[in-house]
Formats: C-alpha cells, structure tokens, sequence
C-alpha cells in the first residue's frame, strides 16, 4: 500500500526563488507539525519530483531556531543585544521611526525593500502597495534577471518559449547557463526522459564540471562570459557547411545575410582563443545542433550573473533562429514562461496609487545608496528608514563591505520581517518573526514551467509569527492609510481578485483543482505565428536601448553601463571583469546544491552535506600558489578579501575559481561572505547584478 494514502496530504506549491515552482504534496501529521514534502504526481512539469532540500522542508518549518517574537534591538547596532516586545509596541516603534523620517526628509528617505524570499504574489508584492501609497522611494528590483530576460527579449520580443515538458520530445537538450540538478530539477526530469524514450542526446554548457555537466553526453567547459563567441562560432559552422534553414530564416528573422556577413570571421579558432574550447569541441557542438532538427535549448540564469550576460543570452538565443528548430515540437529555445502567466496585480500592489514622480533606487545597488553614493540616490535625500521582507542583503548583495556600512549607519533605522536571525536581521533595529509558506494563503506562477499554482494555509504558524501581508495591513494602519484601495482586504479576496480578472474561478476553486496550465497553443508558442517584435521577426539585430523588457528600469533612471559598446550582431564584447597581471584569476560564486541562495542555511543536513565554505580550484593552480588539499587560501580584489578552504578540482579550467554557495558571512572565519568580493556596478543596458563575473588575485593563506 502506498504510503502516502494513509497519511492526509495537503497541496501546495514551492515558494522559493526557483524557476520550477513545484507544485507540492506535503504530508500533514497533526498538531501543525509536517513530515516529507513530495512533487505532486499529477502535475505533468513537476512529476512527482522535487529537489532534496525542499524535501525536508520539515527541518525549516520546525527549527528550533525560528523566530517567535518581536525583538528591539538594545545597545549598538550589531553588538547582538535584544529585548522582547510585543507586536502592538513594536509595530507602533516602526511606524513611528517612519513618520519621524519622513517628516524630516519627506517620503523619499523611506525605502521598503524586498525581494524572492517568497514568490507568492500576495505575500511578496503586498510590500509594494504600502510604497506607493505613503509615496516612499521605488524599488527598481534588479539583482536576478535583468541581464538574462534583456538578452532574450531583444531577439523574441516576448518571455514566453516552447513548452518546457517539449524536452521530453527532443533529440537534443542544450543546457546551457544553468545547473539544473542543482537549481531547477525538472529540467532534468524532462530531458532525461526525452533520453530515455527517444534517445536524445544532452549537451551541457557552463563554466566548471558541475552536477549537470557529469549527467552530459556532450560538456563544454567554457571561460566565464564567453558564451556569445561559442554561439558565434557554432552560427559560422551552420552557415559555412550548409546547415542553416535558409527558409526559415527568410521568412522569419530580420537580417540573416548580413547575419551571415558578419559571422565570416567569428570562426572556431577565433572562438577558441576567447572560450578555452577547442576547435573540436565547437565543430562537433554545431554539427550535432545543426543536423538534429529537434534541437531544445533550454537558457539559464547564469546568463543573468555576467556583466555582458544580456549579449551571450541573445546570441545563444540565435542559434535556434539558424536552424529553424522553433518549427518543430522539442525544438526551438526557452528561457522563461513568466510571459504568459499574467495575474493582474494591479490591487495586490497599490500600482494606481503610484507617484511616478517619485525617485527610484536600485536593489542590487543597496551599498552605494546606504553609503550615500549621489549616482546611486538620484538626487533625492538619504535613506533612512527601511523595511525589509523576503531577502537577505547584509548577505546576497553585491560589495558587502558597502552594505554592512551602511546599516551600522545611526541615522538609519531598519526594520526586518524574517523567518530567521540573518546577517541582516542582525544589523537591524526591531526584528519581526514571520510565516513561512504553508503557515499562511498565496498563489504562484512557474516562470520555468506554465502553471499558475494556488498555495493555502496547511498549518498554523507557532505563536508569535505573522505573516507579510499582516504586517503590511498593520503599518499602513498606524501609517494613515488603511482606507485607500487594496488595504483591508484578506490574502483569499486579493487572490479571488486575480484569479477573477484572469477567469479562472476563485481560491476555492483553484483549491479544488490545485493548478491551472496556462501553456500557449504550438503555433503561438514556437513563434510560428510570428515573433514578438512588430514586425513579427527574430531580431539578430537588437535594438539595445529601445527594447521594451519586463525589468526595464523606468524612464527616470535611464540606461545603464557602457550601453554604446554592445554590439550591432551577436559577437563577443569584454565587459566582463578581465584578468589583469594583479588579478589573475576569474572567480564566479555558482549555487550551492542544499542551498537556495541565503535560504536552508540554517538547517542542520544542508550544512552538513555542503560542509564548509571552499574555492574550487584547478590542482595546477594550486601547485603554483603553494596552495595545499584543504589549506586556508585568501581570495581578494580592490573590493576586499576573505579566506576559505581550497578544494582541488580539475573540471574548471586552469585561471577560474569557483565558490559555491551564499554561506552566512558568520560562516566564514573574518566573519565576511563571498559578496564582499563581487561589484554593485549596473551592468549595460538595463541592469542586474553580475555576481559570477569578478577578477581576483589567489594566494596561500
């Protein structure tokens, strides 16, 4: 018999920053306790599966380090010195250190700051109807997907793709920009699958051996950010032995003579030089996806984490225009479905309540903007009050040096809304404890799949947490106001509201049916009824500063970066961090497996399995630096330095060093983390956080 027959099983979906967004079956025990959490059998993306950490959520749930009361901070900031208050006091401290900022420096100085601790779209944006209600400073969220979507839009013109379950239809999987088994395992699933059933074969692209790479029939090893002159590359090949679908390409792209024209020179050898690759290697890649029409690229995020990231996304992006792999079911490429999963959220987020004459300030630029960097505050006054939810940037944002400065500031008051005592939480001034996903309602779009995915209380929380949204009402209550549109509705109303506009029933008819797949026809889907552009082509050509995005930063803060050197065709431009004779090294800081960016960090089996902070670090390297098998190396830049334990690996190329994993900074022995080494500059043309991309000087500690 099976097991879970006997034991109630509630549904749900996963919350965190992952593009699967599994929907989820969760064993429920009683007494608000849970035990395994499993994929949901019945959704064709999830498939039952779901990744090992999300697995023993239970661990999360139940921790006895949890956050159960407010706390005040008392003494210096830092110092860890608490004192118990009551949600009533604490609340009414908050509200009152926000009016006194504002009167002060006007509404500006406040500045609610959040991100995808949870991506529930209640629970997440409800922050957001508070800032534009009380006119505080706008929040231009940047630090996950900018540099990926903006190199995808510029050729579809729409964030929307095949149907990813398609890899199970293909004769070739292209991985390419992401560990998948570490960060979005359904991927696998599917493509796995396609091997399996049709014998398909899968081709893995990153910059180290990972997880994914060792499950590959084919793994390229490329040097960081170099991933649009292998896209060139193969583009040559296909053009030069005649494996481009000429017919395609007339009728469906913009210009693929001068395409063509172009790449002449963007030969193997050339790509050879730039990538690490051998001539072989890139030959063998174009001739497998040129004469496989069945072709399925599936992109990642790793595209997001290099400052020339939106150029290598568009040209890996290319390669299926060439060969006309849209054309076929399991074919074409696919990054993200968050285009066609639109819930209004018009409400949820106060958006008509928004002063568009308010200033907006950039996330992935926290150090600057506390640090009272001029090009970072757009001319508004400092900020000085914050309320912080679902993220954790004393920890995951770029130069950490900045960012701690800046919340040691004494004229800065912080409010954090956590699970746990983070890096974060430990700088602040009151700290509240909050929900976690199955203690309060939600609902959930799966950017990597199609589904929209309700998320419903299960258990009630242990005393003393409260979630997001009650908080967000409680503030705008003390804050005058409650009255304006959107305030006092509970998390069912907002998502009746959602649901309603879109025509799909109510909350509890979602509850009933769990999902809805939102997945477009084939035709619409692979572009066949033309691409999203008007003049419904592919575009090889972008149009980098004109592109409509969907994290386009708004019209006051302009274009980013060296916008003037991106290219007029898909090629290689070095706007990454080069090696330089003080920093020889290229140090990308790559996801942990039982890690989810700061999330699970806590839990005592994904520390033990991670073990401890470490440098991946090519064997010769090591032997030139002196550097022993699990000897204390220091790693540093102009932007500082931290220790950790060498690991010798020879899957990563001789010059790149890999840090897995965003460890507590108290984790590590100076009591800094790897974002102390990564740069909060705001890569071309519209932004991101280019946390992979940072040159590094490597020595024996």
């Amino acid at each position: 018999m099976n097991t879970l027959a006997r034991i109630n099983i509630g549904h749900s979906a996963c919350p965190h920053d992952c593009p699967s967004t599994c929907a989820l079956e969760v064993e429920l025990l009683g007494n608000n306790r849970v035990g395994r959490i499993h994929g949901a059998r019945a959704n064709t993306y999830t498939a039952g599966v779901v990744c090992a950490k999300v697995a023993r959520y239970a661990d999360r749930l139940h921790h006895p380090d949890r956050l159960t009361k407010p706390l005040v901070r008392a003494g210096a900031k830092g110092e860890g010195g608490w004192k118990e208050a009551s949600w009533e006091a604490a609340l009414d401290l908050v509200a009152e250190k926000f009016i006194s900022a504002e009167e002060k420096y006007g509404s500006e100085t406040v500045w609610p700051y959040f991100y995808a601790g949870t991506m529930g779209l209640v629970q997440r944006d409800g922050i957001e109807r508070l800032r534009h209600a009380k006119r505080y400073s706008g929040f231009f969220g940047s630090i996950c997907t900018n540099l990926a979507w903006t190199g995808w839009m510029m050729g579809t013109g729409k964030l929307a793709g095949p149907d990813p379950r398609e890899m199970a239809k293909s004769d070739c999987v292209v991985i390419w920009g992401t560990n998948a088994v570490v960060t979005q395992v359904n991927v696998m699933t599917h493509a796995i699958r396609g091997r399996k059933e049709r014998g398909a074969k899968i081709v893995v692209i990153d910059i180290y051996e990972n997880a994914t790479m060792k499950q590959a029939d084919m793994g390229l090893i490329v040097k960081p950010g170099t991933d649009a002159a292998l896209a060139c590359a193969v583009m040559h090949v296909l053009f030069r032995e005649g494996m481009a679908d000429r017919a395609y390409l007339e009728k469906y792209t913009d210009d693929p003579k001068g395409l063509e024209a172009h790449l002449r020179s963007r030969t193997p050898e050339w790509a050879s030089a730039i990538t690490g690759l051998s001539v072989t290697e890139i030959e063998a890649f174009a001739r497998l996806v040129g004469t496989t029409k069945r072709t399925f690229f599936r992109l990642g995020y790793g595209f997001s984490r290099q400052r020339n990231g939106s150029v290598n996304m568009h040209a890996a992006s290319c390669i299926a225009a060439v060969t006309g792999a849209w054309q076929y079911e399991g074919g074409g490429a696919f990054h993200s479905n968050s285009g066609i999963l639109t819930l209004d959220t018009d409400l949820v987020e106060g958006k008509r309540l928004r002063d568009p004459k308010i200033r907006y300030l950039d996330h992935s630029r926290i150090g600057p903007v506390l640090t009272g960097r001029a090009d970072a505050l757009y001319g508004g006054p400092p900020v000085t009050a914050m309320l912080i939810q679902n993220t954790n940037p004393a920890n995951v944002a770029p130069e950490q040096r900045l960012v701690k400065r800046g919340f040691l500031r004494d004229d800065l008051f912080t409010c954090v809304h956590e699970q746990f005592m983070t890096d974060t939480a430990k700088l602040a001034d009151v700290v509240l404890p909050a929900t976690m996903f199955l203690e309060h309602d939600d609902i959930y779009k799966g950017g990597g799949n199609q589904h929209i995915t309700l998320g419903p209380k299960l258990v009630e929380p242990p005393e003393g947490p409260r979630s997001n949204h009650f908080v967000i009402e409680e503030l705008a209550r003390r804050l005058g106001v409650s009255h304006l549109p959107g305030f006092g509705m509970t998390e069912r109303e907002h998502i009746d509201v959602m649901l309603a506009k879109k025509g799909l029933g109510t909350f509890d008819t979602l509850r009933e049916e769990k999902w809805s797949d939102q997945q477009p026809p084939f035709e619409e889907a692979h572009y066949l009824n033309g691409f999203g552009h008007a003049d419904r082509k592919f575009h090889f050509k972008p149009n980098w500063t004109g592109q409509a995005a969907p994290n386009r930063p708004p019209r006051s803060m302009g274009v980013f970066g060296p916008y003037d050197r991106l290219p007029e065709f898909p090629d290689h431009v070095d706007l990454i961090e080069v090696v330089d004779e003080a920093h020889p090294f290229r140090l990308a800081t790559s996801p942990a497996r039982n890690f989810l960016n700061s999330s699970f960090t806590e839990t005592p089996v994904s520390k033990a399995k991670e073990g401890r902070p470490q440098l991946l670090i090519h064997p010769d390297d090591a032997a030139s630096l002196g550097v022993e098998e699990g000897g204390r190396v220091e790693v540093g830049n102009t932007r500082g330095e931290l220790v950790l334990h060498a690991k010798f690996f020879d899957g990563v190329r001789r010059g790149v060093v890999i840090a897995e994993g965003i460890w507590p900074n108290s984790a590590h022995e100076r009591g800094e983390g790897i974002n102390v080494l990564t740069g909060s500059d705001a890569p071309a043309p519209y932004g991101g956080a280019p946390v992979h991309d940072n040159h590094v000087w490597v020595r024996a500690a």
